[in-house]
This record gives C-alpha cells, sequence and structure tokens, in this order.
C-alpha cells in the first residue's frame, strides 16, 4: 500500500454528503460536510488528490450510482459497499452521519467491506422498467382489493367458487350501483384506478417484451425460456437484475447471492442450520420461488412449449434443459413424499433453479 494512499468514506443523502478521510498512517479521521451539488463534489476529490491516492466509498442507497459515475468520470477509485455486509458492533446505540462516514472510512481502510457490482446505464434503464412493472402490479393488486373489500362492506359479493377479475367478475361490477352520491363516486374512482392500472401494466409489459426481442437480449432470453416455469417476463427479471452471469463463477454464489442458502449458526461441534438468509436481491428470488412452483406437479418430460423452444438451441442448451426438468420435478416430489411443506420443497427446488439458470447464463451466444 502506497503511504500516501487516502481513504475516505462519504454518507450520502439528498441535499448533503457527511465526508470522513483517513491517511494510512492517521488514527484520527478528518471531518467535513458538503452540499451535494457535483462542483463540490468535484473540489472535494481534486484538493484530496493533491495530496496522494483516493479511493472513495459509500453505502448503496436512495441517491443511486450518479455520485460512483462522477468520482469514475474525475479519475477517482471508488466503490459503493452493500449496507447489509458492513459490520456493525453489538453495543453501538448512536448513529449520525458523521460517525456512518467515520466508520466506512475506517472499515475501507482496513479492507473490511464489500463492494458491490455497479450496473451500467443501460442496465440500470433496463431493471428501472422491469421493476415499474412489479411496482405497478403490487399496485392493481392493492387497488383490487380495495374495490372488492368496498363492495363487500355493501352487502355485494360476486359469488363462492368464482373467480375474481375475469370478464364475467368485470361485467358483475359494471352492473354495480348506489344510492348515495358520495358510494357512487367512491365506487366509479376504485373502478377507474384498477382500469387505469390494467391499462399501463400492458403498457409496460408490451415494452419489457420489446426489449426482450433486441440484440442485447434476445439470445440469453430464448435460452432461459427454454427452462420449465420461466417465461419471457421472468427472464427480463433475471436479465436485468443478475446482469452478466458470467461474473458468478460458481451456482453457489448465485444463490447465496439472491439469498436461497441456509442460514447457519455453528459452533464448535453444535452445527445449526435455518431457514434461508432472504440476503441479496430481493425480486430475483421473488421470480426463482415463483417459477418453482411449475414443478411441483412432479414432471420429468419436457412441456411441447419446451420443446418448442428448444428446435433452435444447441445441444448443450437442450441437454441443460432436460436434466432441470427431471432434476427439480423428481426433487419436489421426493420432498413432499418425506412430508415437507409445499413452500419448503418449491424453496429448495428454487435454489437448484439457480443453478440451471447459471449453467444458461454461461453457454456461449447463439449465432442466427
Amino acid at each position: 500500500m502506497q503511504n500516501n494512499t487516502i481513504w475516505v468514506g462519504l454518507d450520502v443523502h439528498a441535499k448533503m454528503i457527511s465526508v470522513a478521510v483517513l491517511s494510512v498512517g492517521a488514527k484520527e479521521p478528518e471531518t467535513s460536510e458538503i452540499p451535494n451539488r457535483v462542483d463540490k463534489i468535484e473540489r472535494l476529490v481534486r484538493g484530496l488528490g493533491e495530496r496522494g491516492v483516493v479511493h472513495v466509498c459509500y453505502e448503496a442507497g436512495p441517491c443511486g450510482f450518479a455520485l460512483y459515475r462522477q468520482l469514475r468520470a474525475l479519475g477517482v477509485d471508488c466503490d459503493v459497499i452493500a449496507p447489509s455486509l458492513i459490520p456493525r458492533k453489538p453495543g453501538e446505540r448512536i448513529k449520525t452521519d458523521r460517525r456512518d462516514a467515520i466508520k466506512l472510512a475506517r472499515y475501507y481502510r482496513a479492507g473490511e467491506l464489500t463492494p458491490i457490482v455497479v450496473p451500467g446505464p443501460a442496465q440500470e434503464a433496463d431493471r428501472d422498467l422491469v421493476r415499474a412493472r412489479e411496482d405497478t402490479r403490487r399496485d392493481r393488486t392493492a387497488a383490487r382489493h380495495r374495490l372488492g373489500k368496498f363492495l363487500l362492506r355493501h352487502g355485494l359479493h360476486f359469488g363462492a367458487g368464482k373467480s375474481g377479475w375475469t370478464k364475467g367478475h368485470w361485467e358483475w361490477i359494471r352492473r354495480q350501483s348506489f344510492e348515495q352520491a358520495s358510494a357512487q363516486f367512491t365506487f366509479e374512482h376504485y373502478v377507474a384506478e384498477v382500469e387505469r392500472l390494467d391499462v399501463t401494466l400492458v403498457r409496460l409489459e408490451k415494452e419489457i417484451d420489446k426489449l426482450a426481442r433486441t440484440e442485447r437480449f434476445a439470445s440469453r432470453v430464448d435460452r432461459l425460456t427454454c427452462l420449465h416455469g420461466i417465461r419471457t417476463l421472468t427472464a427480463m427479471v433475471l436479465l436485468a437484475e443478475l446482469g452478466d452471469l458470467r461474473r458468478f463463477e460458481h451456482p453457489r454464489q448465485l444463490m447465496a447471492y439472491v439469498g436461497l442458502v441456509p442460514s447457519e449458526n455453528s459452533s464448535g461441534e453444535d452445527k445449526k442450520r435455518g431457514s434461508i438468509t432472504k440476503t441479496g436481491n430481493t425480486h430475483v428470488r421473488r421470480v426463482l420461488v415463483e417459477s418453482s412452483w411449475a414443478y411441483r406437479h412432479g414432471r420429468t418430460s419436457l412441456s411441447p412449449r419446451v420443446r418448442v423452444q428448444l428446435q433452435e438451441q444447441p445441444a448443450e442448451v437442450t441437454a441443460i434443459a432436460t436434466k432441470a426438468t427431471q432434476r427439480l420435478g423428481r426433487r419436489y416430489a421426493r420432498m413432499i413424499a418425506r412430508g415437507k411443506p409445499a413452500p419448503v420443497a418449491c424453496t429448495a427446488v428454487a435454489r437448484e433453479l439457480c443453478g440451471f439458470i447459471w449453467a444458461l447464463g454461461r453457454e456461449p451466444e447463439v449465432k442466427n
């Protein structure tokens, strides 16, 4: 390590940035606070650059990666740190922006921090698109619940055993009316909100489907959709959130990254494993568990859709998809036979599904 190396920890907020600066031999950091403005940040790093080689870190958070890209453009080495992996002392009861910056600088100099892989502008834009679709789907579910509960409060129920939000359900909803003007207005508002979100969701899904057919994604999406339970939307979530799967050297790294590995609390000869860690990327973990339910029927043969999908794929992809269908179908059936609850079995299948996704992600591009 060079003697003129400078380690900088930043606690970044929308308006202000707390700064802690540590040189190689310094025991106490220099602290300051600057406005979160491009000119002030540039002035700070240029001043520090006159004193030595600058390394900057800050926590990943709502301010995104604009600061990271600005610092890299200035030639400054910068790392964005995973907040959940920052060491924390059990006895710490005081938290301030200044203390957070100092802690980052100290741990950064000691090499105790875990940086994340920062997505490029294109990947970040793709990720925002698939997350917008997920947000809209969640908003629509909430809007449907509000409408349904409103009708229920007025003694109106579609009927036991009938599926909701079908064509027949909508026809029943639109036949309802209320004597009180306020109730009628509220009802129309709830209906309009659900309809608006339906239209928005369709628009977002069409845009994602269009993106999936671009040169950047087409071949990778085609490979991933060869797996039972994965369609275009799921594949796009995986690719937008994970980026290049080749950065994971082993499938277990991918499993751990999405929080599908068992937690552990072992000491000495006592070994105790618990539920999954649920760390890392929640979006990927959700779609993997959803996809794993497709294996609950214990199917070990390829579906007609997958067979069609595999026609233009090389033999290596066909072998992976066939093995995945057989292995995961049997895996689910064995766990159910041993008395495991269905959600536990599906989570185990989702973990192994990661391995097949990793394998397909490392296959060379298919040349059309």
